[in-house]
């Protein structure tokens, strides 16, 4: 049985936000710069989708975490390349294991499971897999007892795959090119041969144990963002619930180059205790100087959530129809509170950035997903709106600043696409601007309920 045949609510929650950011950095590209893309023939600032979900999926986590919200008590994720690492730590707190020990034989047994792992060689890398992992953040404790429930077996296994391993090691340049040199008859290579078959296979009990704990199981995070996994055939991948777009400024990309210059505060000590005026001269100028871009607009952004996707994949963890009808509405009612408050960190403490808040969060129900960047195609002119000799607007002017014609302009865009689709239903929409407020008051038409709590944009 399937949640879709026992779900009878409006298949996806569309969430459309505008928030006005100054003098922040949130994302950057290879460079440094801020990014930025060309829609409407305009160039506008962006903040990745990526950026905004892990901000979102950590937000929530730290939150169950802490014991506060709707997940408190449930399963959460970690996205990590450490897992060897953590597993390593769980084998010597929890079971009494030497940390000489637990470590190779945390990566030899999740090696074998079919993760790739850093050169060995390389000891920054070495315990590290080549790609990050979206597992229950209790995978490491559950390998952790069941390598120690199974150390009889295990133990002999590894020292029988580390050997397997440095036999099979592709040689170093160095070595590689001494081989090259000697006599071909008598010089064992590995060119062409797979080193991956002379390696000892891992216990059938154990890999499968490994797989069970890496699985995606009830971990809400995963439901909702998914994951994609590779490398493991077998191991199963997650199709999330969310689908988040890029956000982007509805208007034209205003940034500075802000050029600062940090003092050092031992030669200021120097300068300030110095004997005579030439000591003094010689400690002057900034200790370091240089440039930061920063960006300042309002951004829209979007996310839909698919109920029903979400129930399938809660399913598909092993909950009943109660269980994970139960689940996602918690799940729900988090995603939204983390859409409304998180924020991405980057450079947090030197733009004060996490602190924003939203002008306007729109949240409705509908058959299909509903992206409304199209309302922002064409670029708001931030210029004063233009009045004739008797006191009449013209289109000589601008629409004003861009936060209330933002509003405006989405708002206008939904009540225009609700009158034609009949799946829509009346939405709500959230503000922590009083001059927003007021404008709110004086629309006509917002073609949804106004609330004062992120509690009540969900249904």
């Amino acid at each position: 049985m399937t949640t879709s045949a026992s779900f009878t609510g409006s298949p996806f929650l569309s969430l459309h936000l505008l928030e006005t950011l100054v003098a922040v950095l949130p994302v950057r590209d290879e460079n440094g710069s801020p990014k930025s893309i060309v829609y409407g023939g305009a160039e506008r600032h962006l903040i990745t989708s990526q950026a905004r979900r892990r901000a979102e999926r950590v937000h929530a986590r730290d939150r169950a975490n802490a014991g506060v919200g709707p997940l408190v008590g449930r399963t959460t994720g970690t996205r990590t390349r450490e897992w060897a690492m953590i597993t390593a730590r769980a084998l010597a707190s929890e079971h009494g294991w030497d940390m000489a020990e637990a470590v190779p034989t945390a990566r030899a047994v999740i090696e074998a499971t079919g993760l790739k792992f850093g050169d060995p060689g390389k000891p920054t890398v070495a315990n590290l897999t080549k790609v990050l992992l979206f597992a229950p953040s209790d995978a490491g404790v559950r390998i952790a007892a069941h390598i120690a429930e199974q150390a009889e077996e295990i133990r002999p296994w590894t020292a029988t795959y580390v050997a397997a391993q440095a036999a099979t090691a592709k040689p170093k340049r160095g070595a590689k090119k001494a081989a090259e040199s000697a006599d071909p008859e008598t010089t064992e290579t590995t060119e062409g041969s797979d080193g991956a078959k002379s390696l000892p296979p891992l216990p059938a009990g154990t890999r499968t144990a490994v797989l069970a704990a890496l699985a995606p199981r009830d971990a809400i995070d995963i439901a909702l963002y998914g994951r994609f996994l590779a490398e493991i055939a077998d191991s199963p991948n997650v199709d999330g619930a969310v689908q988040s777009s890029h956000a982007f400024t509805v208007h034209e990309a205003e940034q500075i180059d802000d050029f600062y210059a940090a003092a050092d505060d031992a030669k200021l000590d120097r300068k300030r205790n110095a004997l005579d005026f030439l000591d003094a001269a010689d400690d002057a100028g900034a200790g370091m100087t240089g440039y930061q871009s920063l960006i300042s607009g309002t951004f829209y952004r979007h996310a839909v959530l698919d109920r029903v996707k979400l129930r399938n994949n809660l399913r598909a963890a092993g909950m009943s129809v109660e269980e994970a009808e139960e689940a996602s509405v918690a799940a729900e009612a988090e995603f939204v509170n983390a859409f409304v408050d998180a924020f991405p960190e980057a450079k947090k403490n030197s733009t004060a950035s996490t602190g924003s808040l939203p002008a306007l969060v729109l949240a409705f129900e509908g058959g299909r997903p509903y992206n409304y960047a199209a309302a922002f195609q064409r670029p708001i002119d931030e210029r004063p709106p233009h009045k004739d000799d008797r006191g009449t607007k013209d289109d000589k002017g601008g629409e004003g600043p861009a936060g209330p014609a933002a509003v405006r302009r989405l708002l206008a865009h939904h009540v225009f696409v609700s009158d034609r689709r009949d799946d829509i239903i009346s939405g709500r929409v959230l503000t922590y601007d009083p001059h927003i407020d007021e404008l709110l008051g004086g629309l006509k038409e917002l073609g949804a309920t106004k609330v004062t709590s992120i509690k009540g944009l969900t249904a």
